[in-house]
């Protein structure tokens, strides 16, 4: 056995996808990081060993523009290319790679960290180290930094050290949470594993073990779905321990679902209700997928009504956007539904006292073991919105390295400048970065697209039930035409609601009604009389009422910072209205119904250089007229005095409408966003008048690229020149950044 000691700036215990966002955070401002994981794969949860969906804020689509940027959204879109059938070993490769990418991480894998020295009082704890096991090394590594980030899941480094937590359900009295019992108590959810299956083309017999059980003593076959063709997370519902201790009782929990799923696929098999002759078992899970135990106390506690309510915290620093997600102690032999979930009318924020302990001076979290109720945990649970938490925490112990202060004494400004220059996930914040020359630049262009018009309609699309337009207003809506086909004489009405959050993309106030008679008639292009001058820009939505006897024209081409979407009333409940699940793109996807509007400044050049880099009451960014019209577009920035340039950043749009997800729920139709920058060029001005280029990007497929030219630049004026994109119609730039 060797004994060893590792210092580091900062440590992170546990190498799922928080942990791995943190650690690459922290590494890429200049820290020496120890990433420590007890496993050989990276990704906990999301990794081959137990293939779980990386869910987020887009919750399968119901929200949009809500996909995580910074890193996780660096992980999506880097998968979406190299691996968009959902492999898990590919995944495995993609996360593994993001890692090594840095220099400053140092890799501990399979290595178990079970001790921990702290000391202090309580209300002041602080660790001084934590010591771990390498398995199949017999090294014994003591870990030493002046920050830890507990990214474990299971909150196990924070508890021994005696940071305060909690592990259970709150009250619903506590945080005045509907959705919480009368009464605490120590129920979780529970933990899942998964299984794969696969066509072997001949016959394939199965002889259950003698631990399967016998699942139709059980209520799984009448209250939960069963599919032979199914597999993974299609059965995220064979749960079970919330009414146990999902550590403690980790190995009594995992043979009760391995009896569970040899159970299932025995019932499969040979009840002869299902067509699987030939179906066989490709894979096993055998590390339960846990989904809840501590949960740390920071100086903020996350709840229900900051869920729904989408409190704008001061100090927000990343977003979520699944729902409150909560499931039935008993799981799967629940005779209820296997859960409840509840929307908020958008994303929703994330504050930054709730990634720090309220008693252990050093201790920063992330991921499932956050300081949030139950009821928030239900949301907040899920991984890629753990991992937007990751990158600010390892984020915030960066800036504590540099700077010596604690992560409560860091100022949340700082915070903000790091994480925005980094691209992180923070949603209505625009930056406000000194060193960013571009934020001082006046930008013009070749060509942007001043109006909004979709002509070419490839199918009808019948009115049979409300259907909705998402537009932005900036300054202003007016002009509004929609292409109708009328079956009879009859009138169209059309509600125009402001959604008021930036975030948001539902009905929520009404602005304006209008009631238009339409003739009989096919290809009408309808004046619907609609103007909107809001105070700020935002997000129109337009309800076109149900009407059996009218059809909007539908076209195959996406248009940026446009929606369109169709309602699909929810069963009545007791519960209150969820309109994010009610209005669907289902059949909308990528497309958009055939309408004209007037003048908008909304992807004027100035968009590149507002602060913002993800749509918020706005797309925010510069999309340059149809290439068939300006070939070779161009995004210039200007200053009234020549600056000094050592780095530049292009950030392409990387269209966060669409849901991408690492492993199986559904297959994208492309490698590459076709809105990314394919080619294009980064050319200084020079004395004489004359352009020089000094960076190119060829093939790219990320979104953010940077740029540094062999020598400092001084220049009164750079531009951005786009060859080509990698398919979309027009070139689109949400930012362009400079620095000395």
């Amino acid at each position: 056995m060797r004994n060893e000691t590792a210092r580091h700036d900062i440590t992170v215990v546990g190498g799922g996808l928080a942990g791995v966002c943190a650690a690459i955070a922290a590494a890429r401002l200049g820290r020496t990081v120890a990433l420590v994981n007890n496993r050989p794969v990276l990704g906990g949860n999301a990794s081959s060993e137990v293939r779980v969906w990386v869910c987020g804020a887009t919750g399968h689509g119901k929200n949009h523009h809500a996909r995580e940027g910074g890193i996780m959204g660096e992980l999506l879109v880097e998968n979406q290319f190299r691996n968009p059938d959902g492999n898990p070993y590919y995944w495995d490769a993609v996360v593994l790679d993001a890692v090594r990418a840095e220099p400053g991480i140092t890799l501990y894998l399979n290595t178990d960290v079970r001790e921990v020295d702290a000391e202090g009082p309580d209300e002041a704890r602080r660790i001084t180290s934590v010591t771990g096991w390498m398995m199949g090394s017999e090294r014994r590594i003591r870990f030493e930094s002046p920050l830890f980030l507990d990214c474990t899941g299971d909150g196990l480094i924070g508890h021994l050290a005696g940071a305060h937590h909690r592990i259970g359900r709150e009250s619903r009295a506590e945080y005045d949470e509907s959705w919480a019992p009368e009464t605490a108590d120590d129920i979780t959810l529970g933990s899942t594993l998964l299984f794969y299956t696969k066509d072997a083309g001949h016959p394939v017999k199965f002889v259950p073990p003698d631990f399967a059980k016998d699942i139709t003593e059980t209520s799984i076959p009448q209250r939960r779905i069963i599919k032979s063709g199914d597999n993974g997370c299609a059965y995220w519902w064979i749960e079970f321990g919330g009414e146990l201790d999902t550590v403690h009782d980790n190995e009594r929990i995992r043979d009760e679902l391995w009896a569970v799923i040899h159970g299932i696929w025995d019932h499969i098999k040979n009840s002869g209700e299902f067509d699987a002759a030939n179906m066989t078992l490709e894979w096993v899970g055998s590390v339960p997928g846990k989904r809840e135990y501590r949960r740390f106390l920071g100086d903020y506690v996350l709840h229900q009504g900051d869920i729904l309510g989408q409190t704008e915290f001061d100090d927000r620093v990343a977003f979520g956007g699944w729902s409150i997600d909560l499931h039935p102690p008993k799981g799967m032999y629940s005779q209820g539904d296997g859960a409840k979930q509840r929307y908020a009318d958008g994303i929703y924020h994330i504050p930054y006292r709730s990634l720090y302990s309220v008693n252990t001076t050093n201790l920063l979290f992330a991921g499932r073991n956050i300081s949030a109720s139950h009821v928030a945990f239900g949301s907040t649970r899920v991984m890629a919105t753990c991992a937007t938490i990751g990158q600010a925490a390892g984020t915030a112990a960066a800036l504590c390295a540099t700077g010596e202060v604690t992560p409560r004494e860091l100022p949340v400004p700082e915070l903000h400048r790091a994480l925005l220059r980094q691209d992180a996930s923070l949603i209505g914040l625009a930056s406000t970065d000194p060193e960013d020359l571009a934020l001082r630049a006046t930008a013009t262009a070749s060509s942007a697209l001043s109006g909004l018009t979709v002509e070419d309609s490839d199918e009808l699309w019948p009115l049979a039930a409300d259907a909705g337009l998402v537009l932005p207003a900036d300054p202003d809506l007016s002009g509004v035409e929609l292409l109708v086909d009328a079956d009879r004489d009859t009138e169209i009405v059309i509600d125009l609601y402001d959604p008021e959050l930036g975030q948001n993309y539902v009905p929520r106030r009404l602005v304006a009604s209008v009631t238009v008679p339409v003739a009989a008639g096919a290809r009408q292009w309808l004046k619907t009389g609609l103007d909107w001058s809001p105070e700020t820009p935002r997000n129109a939505f337009l309800v076109v009422r149900a009407n059996d006897a009218l059809a909007l024209h539908r076209s195959d081409r996406p248009t940026p910072g446009v929606l369109c979407l169709t309602r699909v009333p929810l069963r009545p409940s007791d519960e209150s209205p969820q309109p994010l699940r009610e209005w669907t793109d289902t059949g909308l996807l990528r497309r958009t119904f055939c309408f004209r509007t007037g003048e908008t400044a909304a992807y004027s050049p100035a968009k590149a250089t507002d602060g913002y880099a993800r749509p918020y009451a706005g797309p925010h960014m510069w999309v340059s007229a149809p290439l068939a019209d300006d070939p070779s577009p161009w995004l210039e920035l200007a200053w009234p005095e020549p600056v000094t340039l050592g780095r530049i950043e292009v950030i392409a749009d990387d269209d966060v409408n669409e849901d991408l997800i690492n492993l199986h729920h559904h297959r994208t139709p492309f490698d590459t966003l076709p809105t990314l920058l394919r080619d294009y060029r980064v050319e200084a001005l020079d004395t004489d008048g004359t352009w020089r280029v000094i960076a190119r990007a060829a093939q790219n497929r990320r979104r953010r690229e940077t740029h540094r030219p062999a020598e400092q630049v001084t220049t009164s004026a750079i531009r951005v020149v786009v060859e080509s994109t990698n398919g979309a119609a027009s070139a689109h730039i949400v930012a362009v950044r400079a620095y000395e």
